[in-house]
């Protein structure tokens, strides 16, 4: 392809923020959750950076069998479970610990007469009304769980809706008082909770997000005194540069006007590649190693950038639309989005390259 647009993904990145969060929660075991094919990077880019977790944690059964044929040994968790009489089979063959959250799971577990036991998480509803069990129901859930056929280890779970911006302390007292005297380990913490909530932490944390080097809130600020990595980089290069008069304007609705002489560079990057349209002007971007901003709208392919900060770039020079220096939390904050959204949403047409 012969655009200079590339991302590069770094396992050795997803292994020190691994091993950040099991330094804040230590007495817990760690869930790497690799959903959505590892947020966008590729499971199997990631998976040496994971080899320190306890247990992988994903959705999809095809994500579930790659990941035992890529060689790990250790517990998969299938975090909404299973939907269908193969799917158990499945879990059964491949020994999966699978979600559980009501009692039509329960039922295909029950029916498929596994071998041997599959092990379950079974799902509270403490406030988040996505998926589970409500608090007052919670107990008669387990117990039809523990006498059912086919069922082993019971795993006690919920989810928190606001760990990110607030606190977690009124579900976590539902959740507490639903499972008061229940035998069984605990799972509740997600990034958010891993990292800001231990009182939360309990037997596994579920850290998603945090693995990848952004933050659960989408505020890079939250995070910068946590020393995350950035586990992806996306770059490009200058493929033409303009030189403009004060009023005059930039691309698409000329939605910039310069009010000034200036230089801009024409970035090989645009929505197409994955960044986001509805990036404003401003957006924070790289030149050289040279902090400066995007102007005007973002095209297809193309983006445009403001050169007055670095007055020595031309074409060629190297552009980081996000990774170690632009954090793209930003980037999506500017573009009224999240992190996790621009990870996902990296076009298949963009080279990706592991390095460390």
């Amino acid at each position: 392809m012969p655009r200079p647009i590339n991302a590069y993904v770094h396992p050795d990145a997803v292994e020190h923020n691994l091993q950040l969060v099991r330094r804040m929660a230590p007495e817990s075991r760690v869930w790497a959750v690799v959903k959505a094919n590892a947020y966008g990077h590729g499971i199997e880019r990631v998976f040496p950076g994971l080899n320190a977790a306890d247990g992988i944690a994903l959705l999809d059964l095809e994500e579930a069998v790659r990941v035992r044929e890529l060689g790990w040994k250790k517990p998969i968790l299938l975090l909404e479970g299973v939907f269908t009489d193969s799917d158990v089979k499945t879990a059964e063959a491949f020994g999966l610990t699978v979600a559980t959250h009501c009692d039509e799971q329960r039922q295909l577990i029950v029916a498929a007469k596994p071998k041997r036991p599959i092990d379950i998480y079974l799902k509270m509803n403490s406030g988040m009304n996505r998926l589970g069990f409500a608090p007052e129901s919670y107990r008669a859930a387990w117990d039809r769980a523990r006498s059912s056929d086919g069922i082993g280890n019971i795993t006690l779970m919920t989810h928190f809706a606001n760990a990110d911006e607030g606190s977690v302390d009124w579900q976590l007292e539902e959740f507490d008082r639903a499972t008061r005297n229940l035998p069984g380990e605990r799972s509740v913490s997600n990034s958010a909770a891993a990292l800001w909530h231990p009182n939360a932490h309990r037997d596994w944390v579920r850290p998603g997000i945090v693995l990848y080097g952004a933050s659960p809130s989408g505020q890079s600020k939250h995070i910068n005194d946590i020393q995350l990595r950035a586990s992806m980089t996306l770059q490009s290069e200058l493929i033409g540069v303009q030189a403009m008069r004060a009023g005059d304007t930039v691309g698409y609705a000329r939605a910039y006007k310069a009010e000034s002489d200036m230089r801009i560079g024409v970035v090989a990057c645009g929505y197409a590649d994955g960044y986001p349209r509805h990036a404003a002007t401003g957006t924070p971007i790289s030149v050289d190693g040279v902090m400066t901003r995007t102007v005007g709208r973002v095209s297809m392919d193309m983006l445009t950038v403001d050169l007055t900060p670095c007055p020595n770039a031309g074409i060629g020079s190297k552009v980081e639309l996000w990774g170690e220096h632009v954090k793209i939390d930003d980037v999506a904050s500017s573009a009224n989005t999240i992190g996790y959204e621009l990870m996902c949403a990296l076009a298949r047409r963009v080279p990706v390259s592991v390095t460390s």
